[in-house]
């Protein structure tokens, strides 16, 4: 499979289309937060919160080339609720876009590399048996065990904490989503995530509580996901990571390839 355009919509919608979920998710479980998502010229613009990374829009200029009235429509979204204006932009994207973001007052703020492997025949990885060691899916009534268990294993980033445990919350609520759970002797340890759109299957949320590290709850939580998907019918799965990052290295050793890099860009004036 090549790295094309047609590639990145499948990509690109399938994060908007599970960031959307999880949108919807926190607007059912909290109607105060003002939580919407609204799609413009083929990108999907969402407000979950002033501090929330899903705070932006995906697939701009992707799938469409937005117009002048489009981008007043998609800031003024954004402006209405107080939040910043942030667009993640696929390089596939209609070369056109960048001189219109340069134009309006757009900065690159941040890179991410957007990976993928093709599921198509693929032999599950026999993972060293680890016999205390056990995953298996979070049932409903484990909603905030999931939440929590996630959460944790972030709590070293002490200003991130509380935001964290509030998305996992959402996360684990979210239509369509699939939450994992790594057992240590029964004992919930780390946490993953799992969303499915049109055959891609995209890995998020994965995090382990510290002081279990280095055990394989990782290497286990991403062989179980990705059996999972395979098991649902996908074709791909996709994953995101900071450049040159120990996410980017792991998923590497899995078989992932780095389909594009794609930009953040940041409105700085209006």
């Amino acid at each position: 499979m090549l790295s094309d355009h047609s590639l990145s919509c499948r990509l690109e919608r399938t994060e908007a289309t599970a960031n959307a979920r999880f949108v919807e998710a926190h607007a059912r479980l909290d109607p105060g937060s003002r939580a919407e998502w609204i799609e413009v010229a083929g990108a999907y613009a969402m407000f979950d919160g002033v501090q929330s990374p899903c705070t932006q829009t995906f697939g701009l200029g992707l799938f469409e080339l937005p117009s002048t009235a489009h981008m007043e429509q998609i800031e003024g979204f954004f402006h209405a609720r107080g939040a910043p204006v942030m667009h993640e932009v696929s390089p596939l994207a209609d070369i056109e876009l960048i001189t219109l973001l340069n134009d309006r007052g757009y900065k690159p703020v941040e890179y991410t590399n957007v990976m993928f492997l093709l599921l198509g025949g693929r032999v599950p990885e026999v993972v060293p048996a680890n016999e205390p060691l056990q995953v298996r899916l979070a049932n409903d009534d484990e909603r905030d065990l999931w939440a929590e268990t996630a959460a944790e294993g972030w709590r070293e980033y002490t200003e991130w904490a509380e935001l964290m445990l509030n998305m996992m919350r959402v996360a684990a609520r979210r239509e369509g989503g699939v939450s994992f759970l790594v057992e240590l002797q029964e004992k919930p340890i780390a946490a993953g995530g799992l969303a499915i759109h049109d055959g891609v299957a995209l890995l998020a949320g994965a995090s382990t509580i510290p002081q279990w590290r280095r055990l394989g709850a990782q290497r286990l939580l991403l062989e179980c996901r990705l059996r999972y998907a395979v098991d649902s019918g996908c074709d791909l799965a996709m994953f995101c990571a900071a450049p040159g990052s120990a996410s980017q290295r792991n998923a590497e050793r899995k078989g992932f390839r780095i389909a594009y890099t794609r930009t953040k860009f940041a409105l700085t004036k209006s």
